[in-house]
């Protein structure tokens, strides 16, 4: 943002001089502030008593306008409408300023204080505008063709020009897939510059979780089924997990070379050359909607792969710290809050090679952050479960009485006949993840088995039919590695697996 500001303590008394000031002055920018003492004044007349400032955003661009003022009173914010003559207030005093060298304003944030204070700033894009500000890329078109600039920033030039060149729909990549093979168009591989996936993704959630544990607004995140991190440099990645050990990272680097260069010369680098079809929107970073993509990269077949992106160092102010597994740990370390305990060191590097393994516990989490509040570390917990790097204990085993229940249940929502068996009738097995609960074949013995139940400690039931009962051991199997999924994602085994208790 640019900024003009200026404190007057006697800015009322100009604007009762009005007559005598306007007469005297000739230069546009006394003029420009003439105009915002006379504006500050109507505001404050017609507001009730009391007021402790007023903040207003004045938003203008071809013919587009928005106004936010807001009242600041000791107990209450109030919004206020501008009156039309305020509003040609507005617009008289932009036409002003588009007679200097910096051109008219896009935005001018303007603060009058109850002491008689005036504060004022124009603000012509170095930074993107709020959302409920930005206008139309037509607007702005409009805006330039009548007041051309020498220089426009990035993300003005990005956003009213990129002309959709960095949109890659399902349909378009498809083409393009096609394309590549046809001519022969192929990725480059790239080596020793980023972490392979599955360490990036594990390291990604271990600093999600330590931002979250440390009660910090910020850092990056784990969402389900992707990754992401907006950085205080405005640059942000995204990282989405795809089936069939993919992925694809893709974001924006705020200063980019070769941005500045593309929108200069109107070449834009092929990120997605030699890309397959599945690098499309839906998992591409929202930068490439706004023409703002500086690198895409892709995970397949165990190997990253790019097209025309510049290499990982130059990506970093966009990413997060999983370049190593000592740079995640030192990150994690100093989130704690604790400085200089060579346990906290420990505990941090510890938790990142569990988080690196699938073996994350709360445990692990609490050893690095033993004073944070319980509902933080709940959250960071959550970040590692939804990543698939959380180690959940298993929970006691279910009564045998309560499985009993629940297979009952089942079988009532899953067969048709009127009569169901009674829980008396039910003969049940101890499996190492649950209970097997039967009812044996009329012929007294206990095969082959004419309805039957698979409970897991978790309370889930699995219902077999009876032509199905031969193959028990198989229903175990499954139903014993679906367990283990949920609470070991390493794919840790349980230490009572093969146990079995039979009554």
């Amino acid at each position: 943002m640019r900024v003009a500001s200026r404190h007057f303590g006697t800015w009322r008394e100009l604007c009762e001089r009005s007559g005598e000031f306007e007469g005297s002055v000739n230069e546009a920018e006394s003029r420009t502030e003439f105009i915002i003492f006379h504006l500050a004044d109507r505001l404050s007349r017609r507001i009730l008593p009391g007021w402790l400032d007023i903040n207003a955003e004045f938003a203008v661009a071809g013919g587009s306008e928005s106004f936010n003022i807001t009242v600041n009173y000791p107990d209450k914010a109030l919004r206020l409408q501008p009156s039309e003559t305020e509003v040609e207030l507005i617009r008289k005093q932009r036409s002003l300023v588009a007679e200097m060298d910096a051109g008219p304003w896009w935005r001018m944030l303007l603060q009058v204080t109850g002491s008689g204070e005036v504060d004022f700033a124009y603000d012509y894009g170095e930074v993107p505008f709020p959302e409920d500000q930005l206008f139309s890329p037509e607007a702005y078109r409009a805006d330039l063709e009548k007041h051309p600039r020498r220089a426009i920033p990035l993300w003005m030039n990005a956003y009213i020009n990129h002309g959709d060149r960095q949109r890659r729909s399902p349909r378009r990549a498809a083409m393009e897939a096609r394309e590549n093979r046809t001519y022969g168009r192929w990725p480059q591989l790239t080596t020793n510059e980023f972490p392979s996936f599955p360490e990036m993704w594990a390291r990604w959630a271990v600093i999600s979780a330590a931002f979250v544990a440390a009660g910090s607004e910020w850092g990056p995140r784990i969402s389900p089924g992707f990754a992401w991190f907006e950085s205080s440099r405005r640059g942000g990645a995204t990282l989405y997990r795809l089936p069939g050990d993919r992925a694809v990272l893709s974001g924006g680097v705020w200063n980019a070379p070769s941005l500045e260069s593309a929108y200069a010369a109107g070449r834009f680098p092929e990120l997605f050359k030699g890309a397959p079809e599945w690098v499309a929107d839906p998992v591409l970073n929202p930068r490439g909607q706004t023409g703002l993509m500086t690198f895409c990269y892709w995970w397949e077949g165990g190997r990253w792969y790019r097209g025309d992106s510049p290499s990982a160092a130059e990506c970093a102010t966009a990413m997060p710290g999983v370049w190593t597994k000592d740079t995640v740990a030192g990150i994690v370390d100093g989130l704690s809050g604790i400085q200089g305990s060579s346990e906290i060191g420990q505990a941090a590097e510890d938790l990142v090679s569990d988080g690196q393994q699938g073996t994350a516990t709360r445990e692990a989490l609490i050893r690095v952050f033993p004073e944070a509040d319980s509902q933080d570390v709940d959250s960071a917990l959550f970040q590692l479960s939804i990543a698939g790097v959380h180690y959940s204990l298993a929970p006691d085993k279910i009564p045998k009485r309560l499985a009993v229940s629940r297979a009952r249940k089942h079988l009532e929502s899953q067969s048709e006949a009127e009569a169901h068996p009674s829980v008396e009738e039910f003969v049940t097995e101890r499996l190492g993840a649950g209970w097997r609960v039967y009812v044996p074949a009329s012929g007294g013995g206990a095969e082959p088995v004419e309805q039957g139940v698979f409970v897991d400690d978790d309370g889930d039931g699995v219902f077999v039919e009876s032509s199905e009962a031969g193959n028990s051991a198989g229903v175990i199997t499954a139903l014993e590695r679906r367990f283990r999924s949920r609470h070991s994602p390493g794919d840790v085994p349980p230490t009572n697996a093969g146990e079995h208790e039979r009554s």
